[in-house]
């Protein structure tokens, strides 16, 4: 499936302040027992034709996605790909760090093995991990060394950041210098750049996007092509 078919926007404005509208500010739907989700696995497994199963037996995905662990976005259904299409990798905030092993191996397998075509990194607005860095609460020790990778990038656009007019448009902002971080992360690791410089393997787009929850809609803030020149400070001699 190419990137254009997916659910993108390429707006690179700042999404606006949002006011909750009452089907917004209404109570979350019940949340199903143990033995609800296993019945609603039994009923959906047994509702599902033979060549649904069979066509699952090889993955052959075109897209590596690096999202946010949050529970309101659904990968497949946000963007209308079905089961197999997309090779999903999540964390809090959608990081890529150098020092992941779990998102490092996740990468190499899906460029080296899979040869996907696209990877992209999806944050979203409203992320609790982008709220939880701009605060001063102790999160304990893992998570506050995890979340001081976003206290980074908001200390290195400080300027840009607080000359917002408040905390939901620094929040948002935040949120979409951290995508487009994040993918940039991607182009200074061996893996993307030996792809790159290859002859005889996919060579990957890299893509960063935000994902509404007011709306549904999501939004392309960086695409870096196979033939991106990185600062030499970035770029391994392979």
């Amino acid at each position: 499936m190419p990137f254009a078919l997916l659910n993108v926007k390429t707006e690179h404005n700042i999404e606006a302040t949002h006011h909750g509208t009452p089907e917004e500010d209404a109570p979350p739907p019940k949340h199903p027992s143990f033995a609800e989700l296993m019945e609603n696995n039994r009923k959906w497994a047994d509702s599902q034709p033979t060549k649904f199963f069979r066509r699952l037996k090889v993955q052959q995905p075109d897209f590596l996605w690096i999202g946010c662990s949050d529970s309101r976005i659904p990968t497949n259904q946000i963007t209308g790909t079905e089961a197999g299409q997309i090779f999903v990798h999540r964390n809090v905030g959608n990081l890529v760090l150098n020092t992941d092993f779990n998102l490092l191996c996740v990468l190499q397998y899906a460029v080296n093995i899979l040869k996907v075509k696209h990877v992209i990194v999806c944050g979203h607005y409203g992320c609790g991990g982008i709220h939880a860095a701009l605060s001063s609460c102790d999160h304990q020790h893992i998570l506050n060394g995890w979340l001081k990778q976003i206290k980074s990038i908001y200390f290195y656009h400080k300027e840009e950041l607080e000359a917002l007019e408040n905390d939901k448009q620094r929040e948002h902002r935040l949120t979409e210098l951290s995508v487009i971080q994040q993918v940039k992360n991607l182009s200074y690791s061996s893996t993307i750049q030996r792809a790159w410089q290859s002859t005889n393997q996919v060579r990957p787009h890299l893509h960063g996007l935000v994902y509404s929850l007011s709306d549904g809609s999501l939004k392309e803030l960086i695409h870096l092509a196979p033939d991106t020149v990185l600062d030499p400070i970035f770029q391994f001699h392979l």
